[in-house]
């Protein structure tokens, strides 16, 4: 019990969760948990994990750059982020000529948010929530933009799903059937731009990883059927949202923190069940090598 009263336990969370601002913050942080469990899955087939992650952080200028325009943070998170991602799908198809484009990308935008961040000497708070997230400010307004962007996100993964698949998992064989290797990579990492500008807004630039990538490499540890990992990966992100926020009413802790430790959690027990189903010492018959 002391434990628990040392925790911040609130006796009042039943009604934290009722109130407005806890409502925007569970549909806000569903509609992001949908779109990432979506996307997330791609990000593991395609190795693009290191963009996934380059493109949290090429949104930062964006958002310091909108703060000293006057701007919403959103816009500038969003035309840096599709900005980069673009970029990074135009000049690389492959997946090491991507993280040269990433990394290239990464250290220029990364130069450019501490100069704007330097300009930006009143904008400490807007940094913050930059960097770790800030799900319980979560607007009205930026409701209908995380709807819109998840219809367009599902609507295009529906139209390109076959090919995409195909592209992300054997491009070379796809490109020499006439698949559009280079232009469904792009339209893959517009999409993915689009999906970190939600995700930073729910749970920063330094959190995110956890939430767009996490979940998807625990459902492809589960199963190997792409239509089930991506249902597998939505539902864990979805519950870890959707705990994060119950736990952050119940003690008063930042709902990020809480989100990624679930979904870290989950992902570390099931990579011990897997490792035990198949120890890594298990001999290769002779003559096979690893």
């Amino acid at each position: 019990m002391v434990a628990v009263v040392a925790l911040g336990y609130q006796d009042n969370w039943v009604h934290i969760l009722e109130s407005s601002f806890m409502r925007n913050a569970i549909l806000g942080g569903s509609v992001v948990a949908l779109a990432a469990g979506i996307i997330g899955y791609f990000i593991i087939v395609r190795s693009s994990a290191f963009a996934a992650h380059a493109l949290a952080h090429i949104g930062f200028p964006g958002a310091t750059g909108a703060v000293l325009l006057g701007l919403p943070v959103s816009i500038g998170l969003g035309v840096f982020c599709v900005g980069g991602a673009l970029a990074i799908g135009a000049l690389g198809k492959r997946a090491d000529e991507r993280e040269v484009a990433t990394g290239t990308i990464l250290a220029a935008a990364t130069g450019l948010g501490l100069f704007f961040s330097s300009l930006a000497t009143k904008s400490s708070s807007t940094v913050t929530n930059v960097l770790f997230g800030n799900l319980l400010a979560v607007t009205d307004e930026q409701l209908v933009t995380f709807g819109v962007v998840l219809g367009v996100i599902v609507a295009v993964i529906a139209f390109v799903y076959r090919p995409l698949l195909f592209a992300s998992v054997n491009p070379e064989v796809a490109e020499a059937r006439g698949v559009p290797v280079r232009a469904l990579s792009v339209i893959f990492m517009a999409l993915l731009g689009l999906s970190i500008t939600m995700a930073v807004q729910a749970v920063g630039t330094l959190l995110l990883f956890a939430l767009v990538v996490t979940p998807a490499a625990t459902a492809i540890m589960l199963t190997a059927r792409p239509g089930v990992a991506i249902a597998v990966a939505t539902g864990i992100a979805l519950l870890s949202v959707w705990g994060g926020l119950v736990v952050s009413a119940m003690f008063n802790v930042p709902p990020s923190f809480v989100i990624t430790t679930l979904v870290s959690t989950i992902w570390f027990a099931t990579w011990l069940a897997d490792r035990r189903r198949r120890p890594a010492s298990t001999p290769l018959p002779h003559g096979v090598h690893g």
